[in-house]
């Protein structure tokens, strides 16, 4: 295939993704992307222009037949892990941005331990998702343990070293989100054992910049202290959902023109991140006092020193 298999022949436009950047690449050449670029991370249209410039036309679905260099295997958070890969061992999260290749624009619709593969625009370039792929037979089972609370899958005949490895790195977030919710629930009560003594806040509206006040009006409009929130650390609320059964609530963001999911009790709590909070410098985990307010910044600083690794995909 080449770049001209792309265009559309009446307009002059080419579909490529875009992650950022006024370069467009498709193969053996590239373009300049002029004008406004997009709001976010994705798939979207260009129209070709003379003198080796684009525009954004409009937003575009993938073509599995864009990508090439096609390679096979199971996602890690957002890595990729190979069928090829040998290391039959547990993977500490420090290791997963070093050795693992990155994969972007994930559907949030990939069921875990589903066998996907991924491809490239160009031979250099970073990989992007393509499609999920009929799986080898024991993905069924490895899910089933997973669910069954198992701590490995070595019964499991026909397990590759790349499933293997998504796996365990499932098993470790779920160990720290358990983890990161025991040691909120006891922060949490010896908080209401001071706050008993304490009055309600007045004027709880009028409080948003304030995080206790925040944390006050969570419990009676939980999308206006969010969004509050957010906005300190330089984020947009997206979207929130409270979880059954818990107090807790999913909340997705954007940041840095991309989407982003975390979990976080009824007083702004982090308890699940959907990033790796291991401190890269010194293997240390993160601390269980993240906010709302405070998780943008840490989100930032990880992808300014590339170490970023998500675990909630949202596109």
């Amino acid at each position: 295939m080449s770049w001209r298999d792309l265009l559309h022949q009446n307009d002059e436009r080419i579909v490529l993704p875009w992650i950022g950047g006024r370069e467009l690449r498709s193969f053996s050449r590239k373009w300049t992307l002029v004008g406004p670029t997009p709001a976010e991370h994705g798939w979207y249209s260009f129209t070709l222009l003379k003198g080796r410039t684009a525009t954004l036309h409009e937003a575009a679905e993938l073509s599995a037949a864009t990508l090439g260099q096609v390679h096979f295997g199971y996602l890690v958070g957002d890595h990729f892990a190979t069928e090829s890969f040998i290391d039959r061992v547990v993977i500490n999260v420090e290791d997963v941005a070093k050795r693992l290749p990155r994969v972007n624009l994930i559907n949030d619709d990939v069921d875990r331990f589903a066998r996907v593969s991924v491809g490239c625009i160009t031979s250099d370039g970073p990989l992007f998702f393509r499609q999920v792929e009929m799986p080898l037979g024991p993905e069924e089972d490895v899910l089933r343990a997973y669910e069954d609370q198992a701590t490995d899958v070595n019964a499991i005949k026909g397990v590759t070293p790349a499933l293997d490895a998504a796996f365990r790195m499932a098993v470790w977030q779920r160990i720290e989100a358990a983890r990161r919710r025991a040691e909120l629930e006891r922060l949490r009560a010896e908080e209401e054992a001071k706050r008993a003594a304490e009055e309600r806040r007045q004027n709880l509206v009028r409080q948003l910049g304030d995080g206790a006040g925040r944390r006050e009006m969570a419990k009676v409009d939980f999308e206006t202290a969010a969004r509050a929130a957010l906005t300190v650390g330089g984020a947009e609320l997206l979207s929130w959902n409270k979880v059954r059964n818990r107090n807790e609530w999913v909340v997705r963001y954007r940041l840095e023109r991309r989407r982003f999911e975390c979990v976080c009790d009824e007083r702004l709590h982090i308890i699940d991140a959907g990033i790796c909070l291991v401190n890269h410098a010194t293997g240390e985990k993160g601390d269980t006092k993240f906010t709302l307010e405070s998780l943008p910044a840490v989100v930032r600083e990880a992808m300014n020193l590339g170490v970023l690794v998500v675990f909630r995909n949202v596109n």
